[in-house]
């Protein structure tokens, strides 16, 4: 599979980005995700395809692009649909299936067509859930940062905390993942990007 370099990822951001706020919030989320992901990989030394791992961080949240109308506003109500509307996108830019997951198989703790359907959910009913060691660590590793106004990193147990209103079982999936690839040290990225920690 051909994996595409950091140049063409940030090509790639710039090309959909509606404005240049939606682009520094958006690429550097997903900098901050793969910086997150890269450094669990290092320290748990599971057997992940680094160069998948780094291009599924880069691009998971790509799809946000396409929720910004014409007067620059994201569609928060919609948000949920942001990880369909990134494999959509990658799909027509070329891209193979095994990165245009990370795309749909990121949000949340995964969404089952249970969840479409309890949920009354805005996408079609399928199961959107990681499934390789990869795409399970970058929904991971996303959950420590979020493109709130400002942006923030988020402890292990202010996730579980949010995820607690979707169920108990996406607040033991959570568990499990922090089992398997333990908790971030954020300090680092704090001090990079100044964001606080709630």
């Amino acid at each position: 599979m051909q994996i595409p370099t950091l140049e063409e990822i940030r090509a790639l951001h710039r090309e959909h980005a509606p404005t240049r706020e939606a682009l520094d919030l958006v690429y550097t989320h997903c900098e901050i995700v793969c910086g997150i992901a890269e450094q669990l990989l290092a320290r748990t030394g599971l057997d992940l395809d680094p160069d998948l791992l780094r291009a599924g961080s880069l691009l998971h949240d790509i799809g946000v692009y396409r929720l910004y109308g014409a007067d620059g506003r994201l569609d928060r109500p919609d948000y949920v649909r942001h990880g369909v509307l990134g494999h959509e996108l990658l799909r027509d830019e070329g891209f193979p299936e095994a990165l245009c997951r990370f795309c749909s198989r990121h949000t949340g703790m995964g969404i089952s067509r249970d969840d479409v359907r309890r949920q009354n959910l805005p996408l079609p009913v399928a199961d959107y859930v990681a499934e390789s060691g990869e795409e399970r660590l970058v929904m991971y590793a996303d959950k420590f940062h979020s493109k709130t106004e400002p942006p923030t990193f988020v402890t292990a147990a202010s996730y579980a905390a949010r995820v607690r209103r979707f169920g108990d079982d996406k607040v033991a999936a959570f568990a499990l993942m922090g089992e398997r690839f333990g908790a971030p040290d954020l300090d680092p990225f704090v001090t990079a990007y100044g964001h606080a920690v709630v």
